[in-house]
């Protein structure tokens, strides 16, 4: 099986988790392969959308469960929290249409705005509109990129090699970043 094989078969389950790990980038790539017709646009654009949605509402009823967990308090108390709450104390349905857009703000955001009263519904609802949007964004983004990196490289098949070794290098990138948090945190 070749990479262009596997982007087409499990391309956009990877987008959907993607989105909910990491985001933008994950999505930007998933655009670049829809250009090249690996991916149907529509469809990657609704696995990126859900997989932020979900992950959103996650960390929304997180917050609105469990707020009163020291852990979360802990949170509570930190710059980026507080600076997330000013600014969605001035305009609250702003604030939750917009927060996905905010570099560093995806989230912690959700958790604070669920560690308030602001209506489950109403988040839900700006939720799935922006998680659109910004699927929508971040898709057409990664196409536009990566037509220009098809321009730049040429076809995907010649550098089969290399991508699989920075697929690698990634994964590994991932896992020993997630070994040494929880590390860390003990």
């Amino acid at each position: 099986m070749n990479i262009e094989s596997l982007i087409a078969a499990y391309g956009l389950p990877a987008v959907g988790i993607g989105a909910v790990i990491e985001g933008e980038t994950v999505v930007m790539v998933g655009g670049a392969m829809a250009r090249r017709g690996l991916l149907d646009r529509d469809w990657l654009i609704l696995a990126a959308a859900s997989g932020s949605f979900l992950g959103d509402q996650a960390w929304f009823f997180l917050g609105r469960r469990w707020r009163d967990l020291p852990r979360l308090r802990a949170l509570a108390a930190s710059r980026g929290f507080a600076k997330a709450r000013r600014v969605f104390d001035r305009q609250p349905g702003l604030f939750v249409f917009g927060f996905r857009f905010a570099y560093g703000l995806r989230t912690v955001s959700p958790i604070a705005i669920g560690m308030t009263d602001y209506p489950a519904g109403r988040f839900m609802a700006i939720n799935a509109l922006a998680s659109l949007i910004w699927a929508w964004l971040f898709v057409s983004l990664g196409g536009m990129l990566g037509q220009a990196f098809t321009a730049l490289l040429g076809p995907l098949e010649a550098h089969e090699h290399l991508l699989a070794v920075l697929a690698a290098a990634a994964a590994g990138a991932v896992a020993l970043h997630l070994l040494v948090r929880r590390l860390a945190k003990r």
